[in-house]
This record gives structure tokens, sequence and C-alpha cells, in this order.
């Protein structure tokens, strides 16, 4: 049986790409994946000053039950990011204080929950990122099987263990793993590319003819008209 619905044993990301994907934002990660991978508006971290970049390891859970997740902390290595399917019930907290404790003690990176949490204000600390739907008082169950380590949809994008996680104010992306090495060396020309742009509008310069191609193309402007 737990072959069947546990793998624990898949490749982790080495601690420089993690390192190296840090110093990114989950925009530029977005814009960069082809604005895709970014989970849904409602995955926020708890507090805004939480950021994280670890490995997935992926946690399928019936809503409101989280025994999963207490088999999941024990099997996590460090630099694991838990990402839970909750499959968006806020009906009642998944995890707590107590369990975010435990994942301290794992070295766990983080936390990513497509459902609820509880004990906000012991856990609102950006020393441990949490991002999830909101919050519940409610306790969960711990009586139904779920998987670990499949493939699981959070907010709205399929994360399979071994997958890169990064979150920040904004909300999460994940990169699969297979593409992870060109999604970082693109997202250095993308941070370069931001900086020129900021640096010329600063200066004054105007912007480029792309706006006036675009509005025209929308047929907002006629051939021949402008915005000036």
């Amino acid at each position: 049986m737990k072959q069947a619905n546990i793998i624990s044993d898949f490749p982790r990301l080495p601690e420089d790409i993690l390192q190296q994907a840090a110093q990114f934002q989950t925009a530029i990660l977005a814009d960069v994946s082809g604005r895709r991978g970014a989970m849904h508006g409602r995955i926020r971290p708890l507090d805004s000053r939480m950021s994280v970049a670890g490995t997935a390891l992926t946690v399928d859970v019936r809503p409101g039950d989280n025994l999963m997740i207490h088999a999941a902390i024990d099997l996590a290595q460090p630099g694991d990011v838990l990402v839970i399917d909750g499959k968006g019930d806020q009906t009642s907290a998944l995890l707590g204080a107590i369990m975010v404790a435990m994942c301290k003690a794992r070295h766990i990176s983080g936390v990513v929950v497509d459902g609820a949490v509880r004990d906000s204000i012991e856990i609102q600390n950006p020393d441990f990122p949490v991002f999830c739907m909101g919050t519940n008082p409610n306790g969960p169950t711990k009586n139904w099987a779920g998987r670990i380590g499949h493939p699981v949809s959070a907010g709205g994008v399929t994360v399979s263990s071994g997958d890169l996680i990064v979150g920040d104010a904004d909300g999460i992306v994940v990169v699969e793993r297979h593409r992870i090495s060109d999604v970082l060396v693109a997202a250095e020309s993308k941070v370069a590319e931001e900086a020129e742009t900021i640096a010329s509008v600063r200066a004054g310069k105007k912007r480029g003819p792309w706006l006036t191609l675009a509005l025209r193309k929308a047929g907002v402007l006629a051939e021949s008209e402008t915005l000036q």
C-alpha cells in the first residue's frame, strides 16, 4: 500500500539552484515561463514578507483531513516545500502552530496549502513561509488515506514532486523540473532588460513604438493615427 500511495524518493534540487532561484521575483519567473505556472491568486502568504524557494513535495488529501500531511512531514527532507492539494476547502484548517513547529524541526522550507490554516497569529512569522487560501479555526480530521509524491493540482497548477517552488508577496510560481535551467537563464536576461527599461523611463526617454503598433493591431487606432 505504501509503495502505491507514497513516493518519497525523488531527486531534490541542488542548493545552488535553489539559491539562484530565490534571487528572482515570482513575477519575473512567471513572465519568462510564458505566463504559466503561477498559482491562482487565492494562494497568498500569511505575511507579505514571506518568501520561499524549494523542492516540491506534493500531498493529496481529502478536504478537511490532514492525516497525509503528518506523514509527509515525517518523510520530508531539508529544503522541501510541502505543496498540499486541499481541494480549495476552507471549512477547516489543515495545519496550525504545532504542525508548523514540526516542519521547522524537519528543516522544511515552507508550506503551500490550497486550503485553510489556523493559529495565524502564531505562525505569521517570516522565518517560516506559509502560503494558503485563508484561515479557519476548525480543526481537521485525521482519518482518510491520500497520496504523497504524486502529481497534484494546487491553485489551478499541476505540481509534481521535484518541481521548483518559488513564492513571495505576489504568490507562488511552479517551474517544472525539466525547464528549470532554461527558466533561470531567461530570468537573468529579463532582470537586466527590465533594469534597462526602468533606467530609460527615469532618464525621460520616450516609449518605443510597440504601444502604437499594438493599439493599431487591436483596432483602437487607424493605421495613420498615433496617440499624440
